[in-house]
């Protein structure tokens, strides 16, 4: 699967703003981007000092900044708006602001600029409203994660794409251009994003393949887990899914699904998934680094997102439980052996062990697979 194909100078802008981040580990950055220590300071020196240009390896090229007249300013904000159609007068005066423009007018006096240029779609200002939001308290406790529908691309293959989105701060951890939804798929990017950002404490996704099972919980009070489950609880990642036929659980992947098809998907074609990958790359970038996001106050996603300090282990750690508690192979029916009696757990389970702890009713015993209560049993004494 096509990923992570992005230009040198992509990769060391996203590492210098997670870097600048407070409380950032910069030991543990420089490792995830296989750069050393010293190399890392270098950038970020050169990036406080110079800014992007900084960060190419040409040689320092001086900043054009004579005083800005109405007209240029004028041009400056008609090409930024033909560039990014779909941003506002609000967006474009942050990305002004922050590029230090003199002059920079305020969000009404753009408006009017773009209204006598006939760059404002009348449709999209009617829309526009205000709404309720919820988010997280800090990066990496809640990542949400799906696919968003396929889509044909000109060699007649289809692309499925992969996305992942930090809940606090709307970072887009992934957005994967792939030619399945197996989860197999799935595990094999989630390893790339775990190497390169850390794990997650939790992770929100859909109940269906294959992010869970259909029917997720049965009329037995049975947990049915998927494979892709299994091994994200065994990391140490609680997985919890969305309700059913409520997409608007995951309202800020439903949101980014959309920013995505109004700013990308709707513009062009790809003749291939290589290609594809490569304007997900570069359309990422703008996303996480230079476009303001109107729900977290205009800044850049890459200004609120710090990389998690829980590192991916290559080798998977073993399971560990408490000795109080009484350990049970599943078996090959995805039954379990207690107090003669047969229980069932759950096929996606077979050959895992799991724990039985006492509650505090008669007779109703927790089952748990790592640290996951996946049902309540009840056993005859």
């Amino acid at each position: 699967m096509p990923f992570e194909i992005r230009t040198v100078m992509e990769q060391r802008l996203e590492m210098v703003k997670l870097a600048m981040q407070p409380g950032a580990n910069l030991s543990q950055l420089s490792k995830r981007y296989n750069v050393s220590r010293r190399v890392l300071y270098k950038w970020l020196n050169r990036y406080s000092q110079e800014g992007l240009p900084g960060l190419a390896d040409q040689s320092k090229r001086p900043h054009v900044s004579p005083l800005q007249t109405d007209i240029s300013m004028e041009k400056k904000i008609i090409d930024l708006r033909r560039q990014n159609p779909e941003w506002g007068a609000r967006k474009l005066r942050a990305i002004l602001q922050r590029e230090g423009k003199e002059g920079t007018p305020s969000q009404s006096t753009i408006n009017a600029i773009l209204g006598r240029n006939n760059l404002i779609k009348l449709e999209k200002s009617r829309q526009q409203a205000p709404v309720q939001r919820f988010e997280y308290s800090n990066p990496n406790e809640l990542w949400q994660m799906d696919f968003k529908g396929g889509f044909r691309l000109l060699d007649k293959s289809d692309c499925y794409p992969l996305t992942i989105t930090d809940d606090h701060s709307r970072f887009n951890l992934c957005l994967a251009a792939c030619d399945n939804q197996q989860g197999s798929t799935v595990k094999q990017t989630l390893i790339t994003i775990f190497r390169k950002y850390g794990l997650p404490d939790m992770i929100l996704a859909d109940n269906g393949s294959p992010w869970g099972t259909a029917g997720h919980i049965s009329l037995e009070g049975e947990t049915a887990l998927s494979a892709l489950e299994i091994w994200l609880i065994q990391l140490q990642v609680k997985v919890i899914h969305g309700r059913f036929y409520h997409p608007q659980t995951q309202g800020k992947e439903e949101r980014f699904h959309r920013t995505l098809k109004t700013e990308l998907l709707q513009y062009e074609q790809f003749k291939n998934l290589h290609h594809c990958q490569q304007r997900f790359d570069k359309w990422r970038r703008k996303y996480n680094l230079e476009r303001p996001h109107q729900a977290i106050g205009l800044k850049t996603p890459a200004e609120l997102y710090k990389h998690s300090l829980k590192n991916f282990p290559e080798i998977m750690p073993q399971i560990q439980y408490s000795q109080t508690d009484i350990v049970c192979k599943v078996g090959s029916s995805g039954f379990i052996n207690f107090k003669k009696q047969y229980i069932k757990v759950g096929k996606g389970l077979i050959g895992q062990h799991v724990a039985l702890r006492p509650t505090a009713t008669e007779n109703i015993w927790h089952v748990y697979f790592c640290n996951q209560l996946i049902k309540n049993i009840f056993v005859n004494k």
